[in-house]
């Protein structure tokens, strides 16, 4: 009875002394391995990033749309019509709710802002105070807008930091007065740096009160009304008293869509989960090219061993041992080939994580436990038809090496 021992090292020295053969297959286990762990990192990093970006938004965060949440029967489906926008009454009235703490109106629009000589377009914000509390603004230098009467307009900004530097270079911001399309506004305030968000730089805009956006763009609607619940368990609440609050002041119409923060959360990693799943499953494809090689190369192995064989059988080596033997080369090199995937899979995120500065790309652990142990199962299976068909040799045609 051969012991474990001398199964691995018989196992050994047949690698080593075929050793193209055995760098092939090695090869070509590490590719598929490595596949798996790269591809799933990306996809990982891809949920993480999205789900990132809307957390950057705030905590308990409901959004309020124009237009119902249901479909036209134009193809492709449109949001329903509006019979009426949504106003700055609208969102105030929204405070007699005790479920929600924060509301802060939106007018977004792009207008060309220059001081002196130098001009560029930029994405102009118009809202109110609360919006420093419910999107988490910090702020460089100076105060965030005042929380004066919303219905009235006054001529003064908040301006990222990137258009601070690119409009005023080394100059300082605070009190100068650039102009806005046609209009003039003082500069009272300046954002702390704090990256993208949806795609925005939060740095590369401007922040006016939302009833100059208004009369700067000449709309009397809002884009989107942005609401913070008081708590986590209050979102639920503040979801139903915006649609019955809306409804009530829309003469009974239906025509808005609510949004939650969590509601969003939960379907982008429904998502990009699904995605991450499917990408592993196209590269473990290439586990099953490396198995079929596997097999392919241990069949033209055995023929050039049937001597071999036969001595072990003439020796007295059962069936089992003979198979068990040839099944322990195939594990070793489908282990010895997982594990150099998975380093170099490890290794590529490492490196794709230090390029992408923004993005994580980081291989969840069931990738690394899945694609090695697929690895090394899809060795054993592919290789159980040679052990076989090994096992199964005659002693005495293998000796004299007819089959």
């Amino acid at each position: 009875m051969m012991r474990l021992a001398d199964v691995l090292r018989y196992s050994l020295q047949s690698m080593l002394g075929h050793r193209g053969r055995t760098l092939l297959m090695l090869l070509a286990m590490a590719i598929g391995v490595g596949a798996v762990v790269v591809l799933t990192a990306l996809g990982e990093g891809a949920r993480r990033y999205v789900l990132d970006q809307f957390t950057t938004l705030g905590s308990h965060i409901v959004i309020v749309l124009p237009g119902r949440s249901e479909t036209t029967g134009a193809a492709p489906p449109l949001m329903g019509e509006t019979p009426r926008d949504l106003t700055i009454d609208d969102a105030l009235a929204l405070y007699q709710s005790h479920a929600i703490g924060k509301v802060a109106p939106l007018v977004i629009g792009s207008a060309p802002v220059s001081w002196q000589a130098r001009e560029r377009e930029v994405m102009v914000l118009g809202t109110t105070a609360e919006m420093e509390q419910v999107r988490q603004l910090k702020m460089a230098r100076g105060k965030f807008i005042s929380s004066s009467d919303p219905h009235r307009g006054s001529a003064v900004c908040v301006i990222g930091h990137t258009l601070r530097k690119e409009l005023f270079g080394n100059q300082q911001a605070l009190g100068q007065w650039l102009r806005i399309g046609e209009r003039r506004f003082r500069v009272i305030g300046e954002l702390a740096q704090q990256g993208h968000s949806l795609g925005a730089d939060i740095g590369d805009l401007i922040i006016i009160p939302v009833a100059s956006a208004q009369a700067l763009f000449n709309t009397e609607s809002l884009f989107r009304i942005l609401i913070q619940a008081k708590g986590r368990d209050s979102i639920p609440q503040a979801k139903q008293a915006i649609k019955k609050i809306i409804t009530e002041r829309h003469d009974g119409e239906d025509d808005i869509t609510v949004i939650t923060q969590d509601a969003i959360l939960a379907t982008f990693d429904r998502i990009f989960t699904a995605l991450t799943f499917a990408v592993a499953g196209i590269a473990a494809i290439s586990l099953a090219v490396a198995g079929v090689l596997i097999m392919n190369v241990m069949l033209v192995a055995i023929s050039q061993r049937t001597s071999e064989i036969g001595l072990l059988k003439a020796l007295g080596a059962p069936d089992f041992e003979v198979m068990l033997l040839f099944l322990a080369e195939a594990g070793l090199l489908s282990l010895c080939g997982g594990v150099a995937g998975l380093a170099v899979g490890m290794a590529s995120s490492f490196f794709l994580d230090q390029a992408f500065t923004n993005f994580t790309v980081i291989a969840p652990l069931w990738a690394s436990v899945g694609g090695l142990s697929v690895a090394l199962l899809t060795g054993l299976v592919f290789g159980y038809l040679p052990a076989r068909r090994a096992a199964r040799l005659n002693p005495v045609e293998a000796l004299t090496r007819r089959r």
